[in-house]
């Protein structure tokens, strides 16, 4: 049974060694109303919710205007 081989987890510093860079976070402060921080807050939920709202409505026109197209009204 061999002997298994002990993993390295120390940081190589050598000459030829990797130059990690700095990471820069970047932060911007903006000026908002209420409603345009509320829609910042919650873009991601409301966005697809007006979109599947608004497909739905279409839809629900387009079935109206086809069966009063086809009852002759």
């Amino acid at each position: 049974m061999s002997k298994n081989k002990k993993k390295r987890n120390k940081v190589y510093t050598g000459v030829d060694a990797a130059i990690t860079k700095p990471i820069i976070t970047r932060i911007a402060a903006v000026q908002r109303s209420a409603i345009g921080q509320f829609w910042f807050e919650r873009k991601k939920i409301i966005k697809p919710v007006l979109i599947t709202s608004g497909i739905v409505i279409f839809v629900i026109i387009l079935i109206f205007q086809i069966v009063g197209l086809v009852s002759g009204g």
